[in-house]
């Protein structure tokens, strides 16, 4: 049953949270929900949708509170669907040591390794359960679905997109995690959830997926970059996608910004430009 927590007026439609006991995880889910002015008049159809997935230490709060994009939203008659980065109490030995593993870091996989299998299901979480209560309970298309993300919730959405383009029509990223693989954050969290065995790895590895073909996005991948971001040489590694997409064929659009950092001001600045390339994909 979906529990309503929280309802705010916004850009002529309405920001929500909510809360659902969920099946795969096994823990109550929060995600936020901004249904733009379109899908709140009387007999109007369902509007598309873009399911935003956020980074290390955030919560379904983050997107919805800094990134500015409802008023853009709003003005592409787009819904924006963004769940929480983890299970949250679920009490497992050692899961809130580490800023970068465990709770607020479920990165998007779904967990094989004891404790974390019980819970951290968060692939199909996104994919399947989530998806399935937002097209039930909202005035969502469908058939209308795009998703991106930030950071942990870049590489999540480029992996949950080229994994299931039937569902997802687009995609784009900001300071994407892009070689999960090659990264401290990456091989910490991929040993954690999924063991040694790291061919086990590539199903959850952007650059892995694109670089196997064929070509899903025939409209383009976007990908925005600061050259400012501290974790851009140890963590992002966005040129081994870039090369991954020219090897594979796959258009993208990667765009480097001298200055700006990590944070959500970077976002907020070109968080426009992301809405724009999905509705292009996307629609009517």
């Amino acid at each position: 049953m979906l529990e309503l927590l929280a309802s705010h007026a916004c850009h002529g439609g309405v920001q929500r949270f909510y809360q659902h006991q969920s099946q795969v995880t096994g823990l109550p889910m929060r995600f936020a929900a901004y249904l733009p002015p379109q899908a709140l008049q009387a007999g109007a159809a369902p509007v598309p949708a873009l399911f935003y997935l956020a980074g290390l230490t955030c919560t379904e709060e983050t997107f919805a509170l800094k990134a500015q994009a409802q008023r853009f939203a709003a003005q592409h008659g787009i819904a924006l669907i963004a769940p929480d980065t983890s299970p949250r109490g679920a009490n497992l030995p050692h899961e809130s040591d580490a800023w970068d593993f465990g709770a607020g870091a479920g990165f998007y996989v779904d967990a094989t390794e004891a404790p974390w299998s019980k819970h951290y299901q968060m692939y199909s979480y996104v994919r399947d359960e989530l998806r399935e209560v937002v097209l039930a309970s909202l005035p969502v298309d469908g058939a209308r679905l795009g998703i991106f993300g930030h950071s942990m919730g870049g590489h999540g959405a480029l992996v949950l997109a080229l994994r299931n383009p039937e569902i997802f029509r687009s995609v784009s990223a900001f300071a994407p995690i892009a070689a999960p693989m090659q990264c401290p954050w990456g091989e910490k969290a991929f040993g954690g959830y999924l063991g040694a065995a790291r061919d086990t790895w590539r199903q959850y590895d952007a650059s892995e997926l694109v670089r196997q073909g064929p070509v899903r996005f025939a409209a383009g991948i976007l990908l925005d970059q600061g050259l400012a971001d501290p974790f851009l040489a140890t963590q992002l590694h966005p040129q081994i996608f870039e090369a991954a997409c020219l090897a594979a064929g796959q258009p993208l659009t990667l765009r480097r910004h001298p200055d700006y950092d990590h944070g959500y001001y970077f976002i907020a600045t070109f968080i426009a430009d992301h809405l724009a390339h999905h509705a292009r994909a996307l629609g009517p």
